[in-house]
């Protein structure tokens, strides 16, 4: 049965159509709706039975926590236990907003959802849709990104339709998200908070808040054989269906070898894609040639790379070449999905 899927926006909600989809949540069903981060696939987070469906819609390994999402600062406390100071305050601070926090559960949460762990992954989002959904569903709603397990995350609800749209209840559909990619992860079951999926929030923003905040070191490299601490950190995920390969070094040298690789490839008949940004648009003779924006525009970056990933698929290029975005704020975040989207394949351009 194909999902139904109503049309809203933060400051117009269809209530009829969120109290609808929360009975759904409440008896077991899966909803898909907008956070400010990307859109999310839900199910009540205390039902086993209602975890497990979103792993398999998904086709995401069990092992993979889900993400607990609640909407009232209040209910932190039904979900988690011993919850330190500086988790409270981090909380006070940037909820509701683009935070993950990584907490010790309570038995009310079922290990279906936090896949297996004795943890539990915690956020209380911005978004008035995601808020009011997940208040008519009781206020504990799970979700992961509402995709295909690997796939580019969903940054509309057309991107959701495509991955789900058969095998879910029904879908909120907000329009595009604000920021693009997921939320900031933060570990509190170590004396220092840790960073564990980079996000909107850096760790400047964070030591602001918190004095010292580590970053887990998998991060930027590749760690197989980990079992994952937060949600998304241990498959290939955001991928393409192309092949995707990251070129590192001076822009120079990168839009030089990028151009030398894609004139290899064309000459053998493979369809090519390159991401690149307004400033290097224009060197790029060959190829179906996407730019993401301006390279000083982070948001714009970040808000774009998982829709152009999926237009490559639209595309049906074969190879995709992209350049490294170094850029002060949100560049960990953005380069940390490059990376697992293109399974971490990056080469130097000399």
């Amino acid at each position: 049965m194909k999902a139904w899927v109503a049309r809203m926006t933060e400051e117009e909600l269809d209530e009829e159509a969120i109290q609808k989809a929360g009975e759904i949540l409440k008896t077991g069903g899966l909803a898909a709706f907008p956070t400010e981060t990307v859109y999310g696939l839900g199910g009540n987070a205390l039902d086993a039975t209602a975890s497990r469906k979103i792993y398999a819609a998904k086709g995401r390994p069990s092992d993979n926590p889900l993400i607990v999402h609640i909407a009232r600062l209040e209910d932190l406390e039904t979900v988690a236990r011993n919850i330190p100071e500086k988790a409270w305050r981090l909380a006070k601070t940037c909820w509701p907003g683009p935070l993950t926090m990584i907490l010790e559960k309570t038995e009310v949460v079922p290990y279906e959802t936090t896949g297996g762990l004795d943890t539990v992954a915690v956020r209380f989002p911005s978004n008035k849709i995601a808020q009011a959904l997940i208040t008519a569903a009781g206020g504990f709603v799970a979700a992961p990104s509402a995709n295909t397990s690997g796939r580019p995350s969903p940054t509309t609800a057309a991107h959701v339709e495509e991955d789900l749209g058969e095998r879910i209840d029904c879908i909120l559909d907000g329009g595009m998200v604000d920021i693009g990619l997921e939320s900031t992860i933060v570990g509190f079951t170590e004396e220092t908070p840790m960073i564990l999926r980079p996000g909107y929030l850096n760790q400047k923003r964070l030591e602001e808040i918190l004095g010292e905040v580590k970053v887990d070191p998998g991060i930027l490299a590749e760690q197989p054989h980990v079992r994952p601490k937060a949600p998304g950190m241990r498959y290939k995920h955001y991928a393409p269906k192309a092949e995707l390969t990251i070129v590192e070094g001076s822009t120079e040298k990168v839009v030089s070898k990028i151009r030398d690789l894609t004139k290899q490839q064309i000459g053998q008949g493979i369809r090519v894609g390159i991401i690149c940004t307004d400033e290097t648009r224009a060197e790029y003779p060959e190829g179906d040639v996407k730019s993401i924006g301006a390279r000083a525009d982070e948001a714009s970056i970040a808000r774009h790379l998982y829709g152009i990933l999926r237009e490559f698929d639209d595309d049906q290029v074969e190879i995709i070449y992209s350049e490294a975005f170094d850029t002060p704020d949100m560049g960990q975040a953005i380069m940390n999905r490059l990376l697992k989207a293109a399974g971490h394949k990056l080469i130097e351009a000399k």
